[in-house]
């Protein structure tokens, strides 16, 4: 990707944020680059999953080009769903704050109340997200709730898959880490992680942690085995 297209697309973005929609023409005329290079922008950030295609109001569009007067034109959209893995690389227009909030209330959290307080604050927002995350997967075979585990981790941003090996374990694999710097501020946010791991999985499986991006790896994976009859 040359630089001048970065930058479009990048523009895109940003004016997207700041709209419900636009037609590509009228992306086109507000970067300054032709209708058929903005549909290539678009096509490209659709595929990496940054805007989206929905369906345009004649009224609306036949007033940005006579051509499809009475006719409805393709408009674009950002894509909101999954919006902060998708626009990675992409600096937002209107920056996300939700780490420094999450670093600056690990610190506040320890310097007035300690370290102890600390833990009891995480060891609670543990327990709660298991127990969500148990409601959500439901009943099910080991691979059915893992799967659904790493659906879950996706939608928050973890980019996380489940892959089965030939002796019947399975890895869950984040690709990415949402909350990496309030990760680097405080180790225990690690490893709450895994105690939710096991406390959602069940008390018949074992979960351990193989790859550790805190530790340098490239992404955090984690073993997971049945330890005893699984029910569903």
């Amino acid at each position: 990707m040359s630089n001048a297209s970065g930058g479009t697309k990048q523009r895109v973005v940003e004016h997207l944020q700041t709209v419900t929609s636009a037609t590509a023409p009228d992306l086109a005329r507000l970067m300054g680059v032709s209708d058929a290079a903005m549909r290539q922008h678009l096509e490209q950030l659709q595929a990496d999953g940054v805007v989206r295609r929905i369906a345009g109001d004649a009224a609306t569009d036949a007033s940005s080009d006579t051509r499809l007067r009475g006719r409805p034109a393709t408009r674009w959209s950002l894509e909101r769903l999954d919006s902060r893995s998708a626009m990675d690389g992409f600096p937002t227009a209107f920056p996300d704050r939700h780490d420094d909030l999450a670093v600056d209330l690990l610190t506040a959290i320890r310097g007035a109340l300690g370290d102890d307080a600390l833990e009891r604050v995480l060891s609670h927002r543990g327990e709660l997200q298991s127990e969500s995350y148990r409601r959500a997967m439901g009943d099910g075979t080991l691979p059915e709730r893992a799967t659904r585990l790493a659906q879950l981790r996706h939608l928050e941003g973890y980019r996380a898959e489940v892959t089965a090996a030939d002796d019947g374990s399975l890895t869950l694999t984040e690709h990415h880490c949402p909350i990496a710097d309030a990760a680097r501020s405080c180790g225990s946010v690690c490893d709450s992680e895994l105690v939710v791991f096991r406390a959602a999985l069940g008390a018949d499986v074992s979960v351990e942690r193989t790859q550790h991006a805190m530790s340098g790896d490239s992404r955090c994976s984690y073993r997971i085995i049945a330890t005893g009859r699984i029910t569903g």
